[in-house]
């Protein structure tokens, strides 16, 4: 038992072994990488004296090894002798990769190891097979082949053996200062609270009880928000390792397949011209092209969608050689062209100008071509669209249309110019019938899932937006270098990248970049159990998708054996405990499976679809035997005896409006259906099982984007994200009781999930808190004691911590403080309007059945650069800030103006009172210019408004005058009777 717990070396496949203590040995106390003692030694002996995967120094035991192993006398016997018992006569052929060969001791031992050790023996023994039926041939070549040439076929160990990926661990000290300074803010928040409630303000008790509800409400929030960021890392990939590995010149490559999805509804709303370009940095990408295929969901079924798919095909035959010749960076031709850079720089082929400038023309002439199926398609003819055949367009009616599936490039008869073999391209628009329920972009993705694995079934997936262009045409080789490591790849269910955006003005007003997030708390997940999925830009196990648990689930707590009690849990709750761990434990019944089918090739197909409706998988996946497995082939492809058109019918069946009904799709397995934000719900449940993510950040973006920059556009696509978060909130995936049973989901990660739900609910008590200095101005009362000089430190000590914690933040992130500035200001815009309609749509919603759309209702438009940033667009979600700010700003009028008819005396009190509404008016302050517009052009909206709410509180201020004075209204009245008024 103990030697099966032993882990094997994650460079040669030994196990490692044991220390002079008996234990497990560990090289590195900081990463706990598995490396055995003979590859340590051997490390040292060339020189490095630390962890090749995290860097940390070797302690002083392991850096003392003895003589006879730098010698390499172990290294040798464990690969040596293993060469000389029974492959003496493959050396020149199987000894690419020594660790493969020395991985064949633990299967021999019937060790379960990775797949991808797995398909390395299976490559072995069919060339040894291929030897024992041509060994005079084999001796001949082996004799004819210089010396010097089987040696440098040969890697050396410390080569086969590197890391694809590393931790690059954040320096101690700035992570252990940073970590200081959180206990302490922690420490000055409790100290600050039990002066504050002990401390109450007697004469406007209602204002000080509101701001005390108020601030505790923030520092709870601040607590969800800050302690997942307790441990944030750095990631490094080693591309070059991974082809070293994975890609042999002469040799067909062994890197896994990947199906890319890219998901579109309307093309009038989501330019064909953008979709295109994404597709064709897709098509582009370097990566091995039998590797690679293009799946295009059309969920609105438009016909020019379908068109301008077919033009981006042809034009793909031209684009891909180009990029792949010059190397060309990005691979989508709209931004590849419009770069203001030296294109020369770095270019020197002669004719690269020449072939540059004939592209561009080619470009253009595709974009003119894209841009009349456009205006084409502005008005519909009354019969409907027809195609070039003269046969009507099925999606002509698009709620009432069959499923539409259309291979545009394949791996047969699909070459560009040069006669190379180009990516699969397939056009897909699932079927759609009055009366189902079909789950917008989630139900579309877990389409795009069964098509591909009934035509392609590559294990990864990589979903984008439509009008999400691949950047970094390296990217899939970045992720490849987490799934594929045979140590990290094994629970990873996806690994996602940052989002990067074009067509952002530099200043990002708006804070549309999301830097914060995507630079500080994803860093900060990926310490614990991984970055949240957030829709875009991020490469799946296919597996994972499932529903299936890790290969190595985490083990339960024991229960106890006593009878039940307050204590302990009752046996109702033990059951569903164990049914749960039941179905997420199917991998080993999967692996079984695997085996059982590899091995029963030469049974028909009534025999084989006998086996699989009998393991009961069609009630989860579906009543499709094609479908269900392809979902037992773990390592993907499709079997070679598939006719091309029975997959193509078993592909229309797949996406058949009533094929998901009593399954488990959208439940357990696939996208997860209950909210708008159905990729907070996805990687949510694949946590809960056990796994884990990465996220990945290339100093080239991997993807980028386009964001909506106009004011009223970024509210609404923030309304759209909180109510997701509201939505997941009121369903049974709550995360603040969901996944209990299985203990696989780690509290700090709990904790964040439990963040992305409850934020929006913060815009109740910011309005309230935002609205509190106007309050106090215009009453002159105010929600803080005459403070004594404990109290004054108090303060001062909560003000110092808040901005030590952010600067010390900003210094192991690496963002800046103009971006960390945008995105606070932005939480309180977007707070005290998007949030809080968010909250109230979602209680209908969820509650009383009713849908509230607050929708853009004007519009203008501007030709100049980042025009789209002055158009204003009147929406509801612009009146709740928009009064705030008129608010204040008669808040510190009236305050300035009390202050003169009150004397000396009220000036110090009125300090405190406008430096609070001042904190207001700063974070609206992009928005106020955001209503403003571009120069003199302020809406006339804004205008009635302003001059409206102004009126109002001027003229209750003028009459009812409360603030000006302590007179009382007895003496007010005889004075207006003495005087006969």
């Amino acid at each position: 038992m103990m030697q099966s717990r032993v882990p094997q070396c994650g460079t040669c496949g030994e196990q490692v072994g044991f220390d002079s203590n008996g234990d497990v040995f560990v090289a590195c106390h900081e990463c706990n990488f598995p490396v055995c003692k003979a590859c340590v030694d051997y490390e040292i002996k060339e020189g490095k004296k630390a962890c090749f995967r995290c860097g940390a120094p070797y302690e002083e035991e392991n850096v003392l090894y003895d003589e006879t192993v730098a010698e390499g006398s172990v290294s040798h016997n464990t690969v040596g002798s293993y060469l000389a018992d029974d492959q003496a006569e493959d050396v020149g052929l199987h000894a690419r990769n020594i660790s493969s060969v020395s991985t064949l001791d633990s299967e021999k031992n019937g060790e379960s190891g990775s797949a991808i050790w797995k398909n390395r023996l299976a490559s072995w023994r069919e060339k040894k097979e291929e030897k024992k039926n041509r060994p005079d041939k084999v001796a001949k070549e082996a004799d004819q082949a210089p010396p010097e040439q089987q040696m440098e076929e040969k890697p050396s160990a410390r080569e086969a053996g590197q890391p694809l990926s590393r931790i690059a661990p954040i320096p101690r000290t700035k992570l252990t200062s940073y970590r200081i300074m959180i206990i302490m803010r922690l420490i000055i928040l409790i100290l600050f609270f039990h002066y504050r409630i002990t401390n109450p303000v007697d004469d406007s008790f209602g204002l000080w009880l509101t701001s005390v509800i108020c601030e505790i409400w923030f520092a709870f929030s601040w607590i969800l928000d800050q302690f997942p960021k307790w441990s944030p890392i750095n990631r490094e990939t080693y591309i070059d390792q991974l082809s070293f590995r994975y890609e042999r010149e002469g040799e067909p490559s062994h890197l896994a397949a990947v199906d890319f999805f890219v998901s579109t509804v309307d093309p009038l709303k989501e330019p064909p011209l953008i979709t295109a370009n994404t597709v064709l940095s897709i098509l582009a990408v370097d990566y091995a092209v039998d590797k690679v295929s293009c799946y295009v969901s059309d969920d609105g079924a438009a016909m020019l969608t379908f068109e301008s798919l077919a033009e981006t095909a042809e034009f793909a035959r031209k684009w891909v050689p180009f990029c792949k010749k010059f190397a060309i960076e990005p691979r989508a031709p709209e931004f590849y062209f419009s770069q203001k850079i030296d294109y020369l720089k770095d270019k020197v082929q002669p004719s690269f100008v020449k072939d540059r400038r004939a592209m561009k023309r080619d470009y253009e002439e595709f974009k003119v071509r894209i841009n009349g199926l456009v205006a084409k398609a502005q008005k519909m003819p009354e019969e409907g669209w027809t195609m070039a055949d003269g046969t009507p367009w099925p999606g002509n009616n698009t709620r009432d249309h069959p499923g539409m599936i259309q291979v545009f490039l394949g791996n047969t008869g699909a070459h560009d110019i040069e006669g190379n073999e180009l990516p699969r391209l397939v056009y897909v628009s699932r079927e759609k019938r009055p009366g189902y329920q079909h789950h917008k972009k989630a139900g579309a993705e877990n389409a795009l899932v069964r098509v591909s694995a009934v035509l392609t079934n590559a294990p990864y997936i990589l979903n984008l937006d439509c009008d999400h262009y691949v950047n970094n045409s390296k990217a899939v080789r970045e992720a490849m270098c987490f799934l594929l490591d045979p140590e990290v790849g094994r629970d990873v269910c996806y690994v996602q990248f940052p989002q990067r955006f074009d067509g952002i003005d530099k200043s990002d007003r708006y804070a549309n970049r999301n830097v914060v997030f995507f630079d500080v708390n994803m860093k900060g997940l990926d310490g614990i159990q991984g970055p949240v999925y957030v829709g875009t830009g991020c490469v799946f196990n296919r597996q994972a998708l499932y529903g299936y648990g890790p290969p190595s689930l985490p083990s339960l707590p024991k229960s106890s054996s006593s009878s039940s009690c307050c204590c302990c849990p009752s046996k109702k709750t033990v059951d569903k405990d164990v049914s749960e761990v039941y179905r997420d434990t199917k991998r080993e019944d999967l692996n079984a499976a695997i085996f059982n089918l590899r091995e029963l090739n030469n049974y028909d197909e009534y025999e084989r679809s006998m086996l699989i409706s009998q393991t009961s998988f069609e009630k989860t996946f579906g009543l499709s035997t094609v479908f269900i497995e392809s979902t037992l082939m773990e390592n993907g492809g499709v079997p070679e005896s598939a006719n091309p058109s029975t997959l193509i019918k078993e592909a229309i069946h797949v996406i058949s409006c009533g094929y998901e009904e009593k399954t488990a799709w959208g439940k357990e397995i696939g996208w997860i259906y209950g909210s708008v934000t159905e990729d907070i719900l996805t990687g949510f449940k694949m946590h809960c099982r056990g796994w884990r993510s990465i996220y990945c950040m290339p100093l080239r973006p991997a993807f980028k984007g386009s964001a909506p920059i106009n004011l009223s556009d970024r509210l609404h696509q923030v309304l759209r994200w909180a109510l997701g978060s509201v939505e997941i909130f009121l369903s049974r995936h709550c995360p603040l009781w969901y996944g209990f049973g299985g203990g696989r989901l780690k509290w700090l990660q709990r904790l964040a999930y439990i963040n992305t739900i409850v934020y929006p609910f913060t815009s109740l008590p910011l309005i309230a808190y935002c609205s509190l200095p106007a309050i106090c101005l215009l009453t002159g009362k105010f929600i803080i004691p005459t403070l004594s000089n404990l109290a004054s430190v108090l303060f001062l000590a909560l003000f110092m911590s808040i901005i030590l914690v952010s600067v010390l933040e900003l210094r192991w992130s690496g963002v800046s403080i103009e971006d960390w500035w945008r995105n606070e200001q932005f939480w309180v815009i977007g707070g005290v309007s998007a949030h809080l309609f968010a909250v109230f749509q979602g209680f209908l919603k969820m509650l009383a059945g009713l849908d509230t759309n607050f929708t853009v209702t004007a519009k203008a438009a501007d030709d100049t650069e980042f025009g789209d940033l002055y158009v204003f667009k009147w929406t509801t979600l612009l009146i709740p800030p928009t009064t705030l700010i008129i608010l204040n700003i008669v808040g510190v009028v009236a305050g300035f103006s009390d202050a003169l008819n009150s004397g000396y005396e009220s000036w110090g009190p009125l300090f405190g009172r406008v430096f609070f509404a001042l904190w207001v008016i700063l974070h609206l302050y992009p928005f106020l210019k955001g209503l403003m517009g571009k120069q003199n052009r302020t809406p006339t909206i804004v205008v009635l408004w302003s001059v409206l709410l102004a009126s109002v509180f001027s003229l209750v201020w003028v009459k009812i005058d409360p603030f000006v004075g302590t007179t009382d209204a007895n003496s007010i009245a005889q004075n207006c009777i003495s005087i006969d008024c």
